[in-house]
């Protein structure tokens, strides 16, 4: 769902002062304030019987549908989302016989250029790490309870949930009251 906000440009999320994480021998998922560490994840999914490890890295960009965009700021219900991330990452890893997997999601400011998310699998075979590395991303942006306040410049935000949309639009597909 989009919403407009009037928060002033000094708006911050409440979010938690250290990384929320749950992790195992095979998973690692945390929500974070830090700035994110591509090489710790990848150090993570390292492994002797992978041999394959794919990395994503997600950055806020400076233009959405040709607004120019000034930062975002992501908020969430840390328990929840937590436990969303880790049910993700267990299903990928036995959907695609992956090795392990991280999945580390930025909260708090993330201005333009600096990285939102950041995804690490490890597999025998690079196909698996490819496509259970994609399904991770499309799955966090749908189903974690992660949302972001997209502020463009002038100062207009829109609140929406952390998925592909357009600003304004609803992204879930359904019809607004009243719409037919």
């Amino acid at each position: 769902m989009v919403m407009s906000t009037t928060e002033p440009p000094s708006y911050s999320a409440d979010i938690p002062p250290e990384p929320v994480t749950k992790t195992t021998d095979t998973i690692h998922v945390e929500l974070t304030p830090h700035h994110l560490d591509s090489l710790s994840a990848t150090r993570f999914v390292r492994s002797p019987s992978a041999g394959a490890t794919v990395l994503f890295i997600g950055t806020t960009r400076d233009f959405f549908n040709d607004l120019p965009v000034s930062s975002l700021s992501y908020t969430s219900y840390a328990p929840l989302a937590i436990n969303t991330l880790y049910r993700i990452a267990t299903t990928l890893l036995q959907k695609h016989s992956c090795t392990k997997i991280a999945i580390v999601h930025k909260l708090g400011e993330c201005p333009i250029g600096e990285e939102s998310i950041v995804i690490a699998v490890s597999a025998p075979h690079r196909q698996a790490a490819w496509r259970a590395g994609e399904e991770a991303l499309e799955e966090t942006k749908d189903k974690a309870e992660i949302w972001k306040l997209e502020r463009f410049q002038g100062g207009e935000g829109v609140w929406r949930a952390n998925r592909d949309g357009a600003k304004g639009v609803r992204v879930d597909g359904e019809k607004e009251e009243g719409s037919k």
